[in-house]
C-alpha cells in the first residue's frame, strides 16, 4: 500500500498567543501545535492557562495577540460554531448531554435526521437509533444495550463514550477532551483511554487536558506543560518520564527560597 504524504504544516498551530483578563495575564506568548493523527497531552496545575488556551482554540475568546492556523490556513474564530465548522470539537467535563433524552437523541442533538409524512417534518427515530448503534460499534463501544436508553441511567464512562463517539461520527478532525477521566473508576478510565487510541487510529487528532499525568502519559505522542500562562515544556512522550513532568510542574509552584 502506498504511503500518503502528510502536509508539512501541523493540523493546528497557535503562534504567540497572549490573553489577559483585566490585570490577570492568562497566557503569555504561547506557541502550541497539534500534528495530524497526533495525541497531545496538555498539562499543568490550576491557573496554568490550559482552559484559556482551549477557549481561544475553540472560538470562545479571541486572543489579545498571536495567530491561529488550521490546516495551514489562518483561522479567525469568532465562536465555537466557527470552530466546529472547521472540524474542532470539544468534549467538556459536563459532556453537554441531556439526561432525560435517549442515547440516540443525544448522539444526534442538533443534527437530527428528518422524515416527512405528507407536509409534516418528523424526527426519524428509527434512523437515529440504527445509525447511533452502528457508529458506536464501529468505534469499539459495545457495552451499551440499546440506543433507546436514557442517558441518565449511564455511568460516567458510558457518557464519555457517547460524547467522544458523537464527535468522531460527525466529522471532527481535532477532538479536545477536557479532564475526561476526572470522575471515573479505574475500569472506566481504561475504556476512555482506549477510545482516545481508537480516535487516533481513525485518523483524528486529540488534545487531552488533565491534571492526572498517569492517565495522559500512556496515550500521548507529545506532552505540553503550561505554568502561569507560559509554556514551560514541550516533549515527545518517550523523551520524558512522568517523574520528570511532576518535578517540572511542582518546581514551578514552590516559593523561592531565601539564600
Amino acid at each position: 500500500m502506498a504511503t500518503v504524504a502528510r502536509p508539512a504544516h501541523p493540523l493546528l498551530e497557535a503562534r504567540g498567543i497572549s490573553k489577559a483578563f483585566g490585570k490577570v495575564q492568562a497566557l503569555v506568548s504561547v506557541d502550541f501545535r497539534v500534528g495530524y493523527q497526533e495525541v497531545v497531552g496538555l498539562v499543568g496545575d490550576n491557573g496554568a492557562g490550559k482552559s484559556t488556551l482551549i477557549k481561544i482554540i475553540t472560538g470562545v475568546h479571541p486572543p489579545d495577540s498571536g495567530q491561529l492556523f488550521f490546516e495551514g490556513r489562518p483561522a479567525h474564530l469568532a465562536s465555537p460554531k466557527e470552530a466546529r465548522a472547521l472540524g474542532i470539537e470539544t468534549v467538556y467535563q459536563d459532556l453537554a448531554l441531556v439526561e432525560q433524552m435517549s442515547i440516540a437523541r443525544n448522539f444526534f442533538l442538533g443534527n437530527e435526521p428528518i422524515r416527512r409524512v405528507g407536509p409534516l417534518p418528523l424526527l426519524d427515530g428509527a434512523t437515529m437509533h440504527r445509525r447511533t448503534e452502528q457508529a458506536l460499534r464501529e468505534i469499539g463501544i459495545t457495552t451499551l444495550r440499546s440506543a433507546s436508553q436514557d442517558v441518565g441511567v449511564l455511568s460516567g464512562g458510558e457518557r464519555q463514550a457517547i460524547a467522544i463517539g458523537r464527535t468522531m461520527h460527525f466529522g471532527a478532525k481535532l477532538i479536545i477532551l477536557d479532564e475526561p477521566t476526572s470522575a471515573l473508576s479505574i475500569k472506566e478510565t481504561r475504556k476512555v483511554l482506549d477510545y482516545v487510541g481508537q480516535a487516533k487510529r481513525r485518523g483524528l487528532s486529540v488534545i487531552f487536558i488533565t491534571h492526572n499525568l498517569y492517565h495522559v502519559y500512556p496515550v500521548s505522542d507529545r506532552i505540553v506543560v503550561l505554568d502561569h500562562g507560559r509554556k514551560i515544556g514541550d516533549f515527545a512522550r518517550d523523551a520524558v518520564s512522568i517523574d520528570d513532568l511532576i518535578s517540572l510542574i511542582t518546581l514551578q509552584r514552590e516559593p523561592a527560597r531565601e539564600a
